[in-house]
This record gives C-alpha cells, sequence and structure tokens, in this order.
C-alpha cells in the first residue's frame, strides 16, 4: 500500500481549528507563532477566536489554513509519503510539507496572494459557483454561452473540477448570475453562489499571476523531498522552476481534482490522507476513485 498526504484549500475554515494542537504540542505552537510573526500580526488569534468574519477574509483564512495543516503534519511526525497534493491554496502547504518552502515564506505568499486577490477584483464585482449535476464538458459550454450573453469583458471560468457532478466556476458576478440560470436549465440539481468576495481561478486573477511570478523569483525554493502531484498537470513535479510555473497558472485557471485523483492509481497510490481541518478532501477522494481508500489524518 503506497499513501498520499493532501492538504486542503479555501473552504476548510473553522474558528477555533488547530487550538487542540496548539494548546497540547509545543511543535504545533511553534508553527503558529512562527507564522504570526512572518506576517507580524496575531493571525492564531484570528484562528482560535474569530470572528468568523476576519478568518475569512481572503489574506487571512489562506495563511491560517496552511497553518493547522502544518501543524498538523509536525505533530504526526509521519514519514513522508512518495508524493504530495494539495487544492489550491493547499499546494503551497504540501511544498512546505515536502521541505521545498519554509514555513515563513508559505505564509508570506499565501498572504501576498490573498492581498493580491483582493485587489484585482472589486468587492461586488467578482462571484464564484458551485454547480452540482452536471459534468465539466457541458458546464464549460455553458461558461462560454454566459460570457456571450453577459456582454464584452464578462468572465465566466471553470475554477475547481472537484468530483463527478460537482464544479465550481468563477468569473464575473453578471456571466456567473446567467451561468447559474443555464445550468438549471440544463438539468443541474443545484447552483449557488459561494461567500467568497474575489473571484479566483478565472482571468480575472490576472494581476495576481504577474505578482505572484515575482515574488516566487525571489523565493528560495528547494527540490521538494518528493513530487508534487501539479493542480496544472495532474502529474508528479519536482522541478523548481516548473512547480513555479504551475503554481502561477492555477492563479488564472482551473484546479484539476478530479483528474489528479484519478491519476493517483497508475502511480502506485492506494490511499490518500488528508491533513488538514475538515474533511472535504476525504468525500471527494471517495466519489472520484472509489478504489483509493480515503482517510482523514486525527491527532
Amino acid at each position: 500500500m503506497s499513501s498520499i498526504f493532501i492538504f486542503p484549500g479555501q473552504g476548510s475554515q473553522a474558528v477555533g481549528m488547530g487550538k487542540d494542537l496548539y494548546d497540547n504540542h509545543a511543535i504545533a505552537r511553534e508553527v503558529f507563532n512562527e507564522v504570526d510573526d512572518a506576517l507580524n500580526q496575531k493571525l492564531s488569534d484570528i484562528i482560535f477566536n474569530g470572528p468568523i468574519e476576519e478568518l475569512t477574509l481572503t489574506a487571512n483564512v489562506q495563511p491560517a489554513i496552511m497553518a493547522v495543516s502544518i501543524a498538523m503534519f509536525r505533530v504526526a511526525n509521519l514519514p513522508l509519503t512518495p508524493f504530495v497534493a494539495g487544492h489550491s491554496l493547499g499546494e503551497y502547504t504540501a511544498l512546505c510539507a515536502a521541505g521545498a518552502l519554509s514555513l515563513s515564506d508559505t505564509a508570506k505568499l499565501l498572504r501576498l496572494r490573498g492581498d493580491s486577490m483582493q485587489r484585482a477584483v472589486p468587492v461586488g464585482q467578482g462571484a464564484m459557483a458551485v454547480v452540482l449535476g452536471l459534468d465539466i464538458d457541458k458546464l464549460t459550454e455553458i461558461c462560454r454561452t454566459a460570457e456571450e450573453k453577459a456582454g464584452t469583458d464578462m468572465v465566466c471560468d471553470i475554477a475547481n473540477d472537484n468530483s463527478p457532478g460537482q464544479v465550481v466556476i468563477s468569473g464575473s458576478k453578471p456571466a456567473i448570475e446567467i451561468a447559474m440560470e443555464l445550468a438549471k436549465e440544463a438539468g443541474a440539481k443545484r447552483a449557488m453562489l459561494l461567500p467568497l468576495s474575489v473571484p479566483p481561478h478565472s482571468r480575472l486573477m490576472a494581476p495576481v499571476g504577474i505578482e505572484m511570478q515575482e515574488m516566487l523569483s525571489n523565493i528560495k525554493m528547494n527540490t521538494p523531498a518528493v513530487p508534487l502531484i501539479s493542480n496544472k498537470t495532474c502529474s508528479p513535479l519536482s522541478d523548481i522552476e516548473e512547480i513555479k510555473e504551475a503554481l502561477v497558472y492555477q492563479i488564472t485557471h482551473g484546479v484539476r481534482w478530479r483528474e489528479s485523483i484519478l491519476a493517483m492509481p497508475a502511480l502506485g497510490i492506494t490511499e490518500t490522507i488528508e491533513v488538514g481541518p475538515g474533511n472535504i478532501l476525504t468525500g471527494m477522494t471517495s466519489r472520484i476513485e472509489p478504489s483509493l481508500t480515503a482517510k482523514k489524518l486525527e491527532i
């Protein structure tokens, strides 16, 4: 049996996550303190005590989920699996766990990523929605139609191909709202807006990609101890420049999570172990590839 550690992205957060780790494990306290120092902010206080409105701000929630995940990873002290993977911001966590990025640099990268996303699109102009019950090919077609109906410069992109029948779209709010109606007309079981203030993984995030490329060029990155199964390629990456390019690419392109999970059995992977708050990825894995044993790391 060969396992893989997988690390969650935005949406797994909850006020109080990681508090038991902080209270009971010195190594976890070190993680939270280092992240606080790197960001020059008491992020740990927001993580443990909220309010939820402050925790879910894009600039806070990205380093927060990473911090909790790395704290859990270090407390568990398990041997590194032959591959790692992460959903969206979880890729940064995976690279930190694999020794490619320092904890401090990972926190700074994710803070920049969140801040830049917030600046790229004024509040109220972007939107993100989850559509249930349609396959990705049909929804891709709907996105193009929605853009045409919404008018010039409107964007509607596939943001997350999460699992069969669960696809997230992202872009200009008018186009997203049209796409939701078209999806319902096409037989979608459900289409609902997500409570995000930015439209990640869409072409509207192009300015973010430029900023991330610049910061990544100035960050020390080591060759990871094990390959990262990339959200871009759905295949293992070890080359530093290829990894950096993939991290920039995912800013404006969709997360190919379903395909990444489907690629795992051919790599000899038989078990996924989700490391971080929540169990969203564990549920997705079971729906995508039932032959994989999907587990949540419990501390």
